[in-house]
């Protein structure tokens, strides 16, 4: 029986099956979805609003329903074009769910030292050149090849992780920063940036010249203030207005310097926690390929007691070195010997058994 319950389930497979939308597409979906049930079942009271809250609402009630499995049904302003992106996410980044993609183990490996790189950029640059991305490879405790690389780059840009600019770098795309933001936020804790006005994050926008001041805008937020607040830093309080608005300092690809990454891999500072998992995942690995301990068996093998059967270590020893010690009297005697002239045998007549 048709309920009111399969406009959620309806509009979640039209979701997925397109993974990141803007607002305006999603609304229109909810609203088809509203007409698909109500022409089946027209005893149905719903009813499509296109007020701001009754979407609120409809996006609460979907996230409350994903959020068993872990996933929410969220929003992230895209950077460029400032429009309003929804998509479901995963909010658990653990192993499991990090398998939960099309993507093989070593393919997310060069993501994660792609995305560190990005993440590190000098300068708030927040991007990185296809010959450093490529470079990335050899970071890596695999055999993947530069051409293979090049291919997964790519399928990333393909696939909606990674935007390509026209200059040939890459940088963050906001299925990234929607999908991954949890896993960014407690990985790159220091690295993040924050907008001022809709406190998201930001890897493309403006930062104020002032020194100290930690005001940084999305370029669609900036022009926004502009147009209802005075030209002053909503931070320092620094006056924007005439000759100091070409101040501002560029935030994203536009603040990239020509040789900032020339033979220098960025690498993050590993907390105390990780830089002892990384210790014990070597001692383990250490290990499992000595497989034994300090008198040569392994951990799980009892070394061997001598039964009475077998001769004790140190009587063989000491056997083993009288022997030796014979031999070398005897080769020492033949050399003495050999500048003397050695008596012909004496022949011994052989008695007859006969008397």
């Amino acid at each position: 029986m048709v309920s009111s319950a399969d406009v959620q389930r309806l509009f979640l497979q039209a979701i997925l099956s397109r993974r990141i939308l803007s607002q305006k597409l999603a609304a229109k979906i909810w609203e088809k979805c509203i007409d698909a049930v109500k022409e089946v079942n027209e005893t149905l009271d719903i009813e499509y609003r296109a007020d701001r809250q009754s979407w609120d609402n409809f996006v609460t009630s979907v996230s409350d329903a994903l959020s068993p499995l872990d996933l929410e049904f969220t929003h992230m302003h895209d950077e460029v074009t400032g429009k309003e992106m929804y998509a479901v996410v995963n909010r658990r980044g653990d192993e499991i769910a990090q398998l939960a993609t099309e993507y093989s183990a070593t393919e997310i490996a060069f993501f994660k030292a792609v995305l560190e790189q990005i993440m590190l950029a000098p300068n708030e640059s927040f991007c990185v050149s296809s010959l450093a991305a490529l470079r990335e490879v050899n970071s890596l405790k695999t055999n993947m090849t530069k051409s293979q690389a090049e291919t997964t780059l790519g399928s990333f840009v393909a696939r909606g992780w990674l935007l390509k600019s026209k200059k040939g770098r890459y940088s963050l795309s906001t299925r990234t920063m929607l999908e991954l933001q949890t896993y960014l936020r407690n990985t790159y804790e220091g690295e993040l940036l924050e907008c001022t006005i809709c406190m998201e994050l930001v890897t493309r926008g403006v930062a104020c010249f002032t020194p100290q001041c930690k005001t940084r805008l999305h370029t669609h937020c900036f022009n926004g203030y502009k147009r209802r607040q005075q030209m002053i830093c909503p931070s320092c309080g620094q006056s924007w207005a005439d000759a100091n608005l070409a101040k501002l300092r560029p935030v994203g690809e536009a603040a990239y310097r020509e040789g900032q990454e020339l033979n220098r891999r960025r690498a993050r500072r590993k907390s105390s926690e990780e830089a002892d998992e990384d210790e014990e995942e070597d001692a383990e690995g250490e290990g499992e390929v000595d497989g034994e301990g300090e008198n040569g068996y392994g951990e799980d093998d009892a070394e061997p007691e001598p039964s009475q059967n077998q001769p004790d270590q140190t009587q063989q020893t000491k056997g083993k070195g009288k022997r030796k010690a014979a031999r070398e009297e005897s080769v020492d005697g033949d050399e003495e010997g050999e500048g003397e002239e050695t008596p012909p045998p004496r022949t011994q007549r052989r008695r007859s058994s006969r008397r």
